[in-house]
Parts: structure tokens; sequence; C-alpha cells
């Protein structure tokens, strides 16, 4: 019974492996980009990628991020702006989670960049 039982965790081992190496070569990802309305009805930590513009500072890492279906207060801690400099007329790329409270709702970002004009989301610049 021992050699089934390490067979069968060799067995285990072996086919996550080849996953667990898939997962740190990188490779092509579907970025499906939402509006703040969109993120607005996700739970607290839901991961968001959002498109838009930070059209001013509101207080230490807070900031206002406006997209076409509205606006959100962000948070970018001073080390998440990997040397990025935008300003309000930059459209930008959030990656983050979403932190809610009983009667707030905001986005903690993890990574921002500035995105080309011609790469832009059609779908989220529409609505």
């Amino acid at each position: 019974m021992n050699k089934f039982n390490l067979l069968l965790a060799a067995g285990l081992v072996a086919a996550a492996t080849p996953a667990m190496a898939e997962d740190s070569k990188g490779g092509f990802k579907e970025v499906n980009v939402i509006t703040i309305e969109e993120a607005q009805n996700l739970g607290d930590d839901a991961y968001v990628i959002i498109q838009g513009n930070i059209t001013n500072k509101i207080g230490d890492e807070k900031y206002t991020f406006q997209d076409k279906t509205g606006s959100v207060t962000i948070e970018i801690d001073d080390d998440d702006w990997d040397g990025v400099d935008v300003t309000p007329a930059d459209l930008v790329e959030i990656q983050g989670e979403v932190d809610k409270g009983w009667t707030s709702f905001e986005i903690d970002v993890d990574t921002i960049s500035k995105v080309a004009p011609e790469a832009k989301n059609i779908a989220a610049a529409n609505n």
C-alpha cells in the first residue's frame, strides 16, 4: 500500500509540474477592460482593468479616475507608479482590486500604464 501512495504522489507532482512551468513562462492573456460602472457591481477584492483619465489628486496617494461611465477614487502607492508620469489628458490603464466598504467604493491600483490612442479598448470608450 505504501508503494501505491508513493506512486500516486509522484503522479500528482508530475501532472502539476507542466502547469506550474507554463505559468512561469508567461504568454498571451486576453485583457478584459471594464468600465467604472461595471466595476461598481463587483465584489470587494475583485481584480479589475479599467481605462480612463486621472483628473486630479485629492489626497496622499489618492486620485480621481474617470471614464465615460463615471468616476472613482483610486489609491496608487508611490512605489506603484514605476516612473510613469501622467496628466489629465493621458489615457491610462489601471489594474488593481476593488475596495468596498459599507458606504465606499474605490480601487487600489497595482499597476498603471499609459495607453496609446490606437490601443484603447473601444468597448470601454463607447460606454
